[in-house]
């Protein structure tokens, strides 16, 4: 079990908390949290953990970057008696026997090389509760089946909860210069070498969304220019839903340009933002609450955000931060 975490002390202890105090089955499975150098007290936390749970690990990942962290728990730590490696995030909580029921999905789906699960994305104040509500929504995540997701079934990419340790070492698992977007990546690896991914609904995470426009908007500046390496080093062709934020921000920005000179131009940004006004509106009658507001302003800043970072990402080419 890898946990790569930084700065993680708000979410940390309930994470495991989640994880191991509720199935005895998790007695018997090596928990260790990758920890890139946190200063907030999350090493303070995990150690004192590690007092009481001889099965939890604190590692140092001294590349910080949650790649290079899971990465180094399968290298330091992983033996050949080890067959599954389950990831999970410190963000995240977890429902009851969640590891159990990874081990159970791999062992049901022999053939597939991964098992991937869904988020149900949450929120404590108003912000987050309006962008978790919006992220869930084929506008907010493009139609990803593992956002939200009510089907299992084979796919080409998801959120990863659990690998056989086989074909981990045979792609010698993350890139560890991914600081986002390494599980597609990955994907797309596992792919080319014929393995297969299978999305198990009944596989859930509560993930905790970003509590502040700035911190949502550097989260998906970050995920947009991940994906921008992953299409570069592969020499993808991007679905039209993957590129879509980022041809939505240039035809804006142009209808922009030109506005001046002719003034219809502004017909595409009006409509764009009636088409978000209209979506605070539904979110707030959907969720009974006035927090639903902030979902028009969620989705503008996951669509810019990562419509953007996916520009400067292609301009810096493959090897660009």
């Amino acid at each position: 079990m890898a946990i790569p975490a930084l700065n993680e002390a708000r979410h940390v202890e309930r994470c495991l908390a989640s994880l191991m105090e509720s199935d005895p089955f998790c007695e018997r499975v090596r928990f260790v949290v990758a920890d890139g150098g946190s200063t907030d007290g999350t090493r303070e936390i995990v150690h004192a953990l590690a007092q009481k749970h001889r099965n939890l690990v604190l590692l140092d990942n001294p590349e910080m970057l949650q790649s290079a962290g899971i990465n180094r728990v399968v290298l330091d730590l992983s033996g050949p008696d080890h067959r599954i490696l389950v990831r999970c995030d410190a963000h995240a909580r977890y429902p009851k026997g969640y590891v159990r029921r990874v081990a159970e999905s791999l062992a049901a789906r022999p053939e597939a090389a991964s098992v991937v699960g869904v988020l149900d994305s949450r929120g404590h104040n108003c912000f987050q509760r309006a962008s978790a509500w919006v992220v869930d929504t084929p506008l907010g995540s493009g139609g990803s089946a593992h956002r939200g997701g009510t089907r299992s079934g084979w796919v080409d990419h998801g959120h990863h909860a659990g690998f056989r340790l086989e074909w981990f070492r045979r792609l010698e698992g993350y890139d560890p210069d991914f600081s986002h977007n390494e599980d597609a990546e990955y994907d797309v690896r596992l792919a080319r070498a014929g393995g297969r991914l299978w999305l198990d609904d009944d596989l859930r995470t509560d993930y905790v969304m970003r509590p502040t426009p700035r911190a949502l908007w550097g989260q998906y500046w970050r995920y947009g220019k991940g994906r921008a390496r992953t299409v570069l080093k592969h020499r993808l062709r991007p679905r039209l839903r993957q590129i879509a934020p980022a041809l939505s921000l240039i035809l804006q920005g142009l209808c922009l340009l030109i506005a001046p000179f002719w003034p219809p131009a502004l017909g595409l940004p009006v409509l764009y933002l009636a088409v978000l006004a209209a979506i605070s509106i539904v979110a707030s009658v959907r969720m009974r609450s006035l927090c639903g507001l902030w979902a028009g302003v969620a989705l503008l800043i996951i669509h810019t955000a990562w419509g953007a970072g996916f520009i400067r990402g292609l301009a810096r080419g493959r090897d660009g931060a």
